[in-house]
């Protein structure tokens, strides 16, 4: 989704960070634009190949941070996770269930109002 074309639109030295999915940037584009100084950076937590291969050309930019699909696993992050995931299961057995992707599975009785 996001190529050359884009790239070239960002302001110069903008920084890209992509942590959503690694095909959603092309990876040899981005490389093209590190190496020409036209991007000052980037940061990625995906790649369109995970895991990233040893001698890939991203590895080799010093203006490029890299995680292994891990950023978003900080101890709030998990305890977030966490502590949403029992309020979820609380509610669910408390007969007020919240998050429900598909209420059809709970029947007409039970659909639970939308949630914000």
């Amino acid at each position: 989704m996001i190529g050359a074309r884009d790239l070239n639109l960002l302001p110069e030295g903008a920084i890209v960070i992509n942590t959503a999915r690694g095909p959603l940037l092309d990876t040899d584009a981005l490389v093209a634009a590190l190496k020409s100084g036209r991007l000052g950076g980037a940061g990625l937590d995906v790649f369109d190949h995970e895991p990233l291969p040893e001698h890939h050309p991203l590895k080799e930019l010093d203006n490029v941070i890299l995680t292994p699909h891990a950023a978003g696993l900080t101890d709030t992050a998990a305890y977030n996770l966490f502590a949403r995931s029992l309020a979820n299961a609380d509610a669910f057995a408390a007969g007020d269930p919240i998050n429900v992707v598909n209420p059809e599975v709970l029947g007409a009785s039970q659909t639970p109002p939308p949630h914000p």
